[in-house]
């Protein structure tokens, strides 16, 4: 049995109150040339929910929920939580482990798709945060992406049924589903494969419960608008929609672990406020993260990788130049694919 010491839950982290706020987003466009007038306007939506983050929260249920799964497997490993952006900080955290002793790590990260910010980052991150805490003797394994991981696929299944469950039954089959995700720019998406892992998991959901009108569309830029990004918007596309006829529309944050900021800023208020105006039945789902199968995968992917017998396997690193975003980047208050 491959042996580890501890595993890591590494997330982007959140502000929990509104001393956090200006903070955090300081440490998110860290070496970007953002307009003070944007960080303001995006503090502003932290205001409307007392400056309150529901990620870390959340993330805290998950290692509740990871550590039970493990005891129920008889895996005695500590769970250590941190993050890119706000406390527990990655540093902080590596810090600890090295503190007492941890040599070997295993890395559950809150993004399940492939991209610059969800994956190759996270490996720059970590990187970054060993030599910040003179632990670069760590060795830290991540575990791969699990977009395909069949219980992933079921919880979104059984979160965008639920959803469906809220319009009458007479009405379900005139509901459009709208997948959403976080918009990246076209350069980030052009060196990825992000878009085809996305759609390929709006396929299996909407074929498990026989959905034949739904779309993938992005939602979150936060870039300039000559910069090309992933298209369309969710508002826009609810326009479109209304603009053909339709007048019930159920969001799903398939790209997304949990329910953050995006979520409770870009869908819950102002999607739902403009369904509210174009007299549009919403309704928003559940993220993956809240469904019990989740919580159960992550104990699968922590008992697969101490059952294999290789030191490393393949799918642990990117290829050369996979998910390599190089290019002068926008500035991005943005989450990319990320919970």
């Amino acid at each position: 049995m491959k042996k580890y010491d501890a595993v890591l839950f590494l997330s982007f982290g959140g502000p929990e109150g509104m001393a956090d706020v200006m903070p955090f987003l300081a440490n998110v466009l860290r070496g970007k040339n953002v307009p003070e007038a944007r960080m303001k306007e995006v503090a502003h939506h932290y205001e409307r929910f007392g400056g309150v983050s529901p990620i870390n929260e959340q993330n805290r249920q998950l290692i509740a929920a990871l550590e039970s799964e493990l005891k129920q497997r008889s895996i005695a490993l500590p769970i250590y939580w941190g993050n890119r952006n706000w406390h527990p900080l990655l540093t902080d955290t590596l810090r600890q482990m090295k503190k007492v002793g941890i040599k070997r790590v295993l890395t559950f990260v809150t993004s399940a798709y492939s991209s610059y910010s969800g994956c190759r980052q996270y490996l720059e991150d970590i990187e970054k945060a060993k030599v910040e805490a003179e632990a670069e003797d760590l060795q830290i394994d991540k575990i791969p992406g699990y977009y395909k991981q069949p219980l992933f696929v079921q919880a979104n299944i059984e979160n965008v049924k639920a959803g469906l469950e809220k319009f009458p039954e007479v009405e379900r089959p005139q509901v459009h589903v709208a997948f959403t995700a976080h918009s990246i720019p076209m350069a980030m998406a052009d060196n990825c494969e992000y878009v085809k892992q996305l759609q390929e998991n709006c396929d299996k959901v909407a074929s498990a419960l026989s959905i034949t009108d739904y779309k993938l569309v992005y939602q979150s830029r936060s870039g300039p608008a000559a910069q090309p990004w992933l298209e369309p918007d969710i508002l826009d596309h609810m326009r479109t929609l209304f603009e053909h006829g339709t007048r019930t529309v159920l969001v799903h944050p398939i790209g997304f672990i949990s329910d953050h900021m995006e979520i409770l800023y870009d869908l819950d208020t102002e999607a739902k406020d403009l369904a509210g105006e174009l007299g549009m039945q919403f309704v928003r789902t559940s993220t993956a993260g809240t469904n019990a199968n989740f919580a159960k995968m992550m104990g699968d992917m922590v008992e697969e990788r101490l059952e294999s017998t290789n030191v490393a396997d393949d799918n642990d690193k990117c290829a050369p130049g996979c998910c390599a975003y190089t290019a002068v980047r926008p500035p991005s208050i943005g989450n990319a694919g990320r919970s």
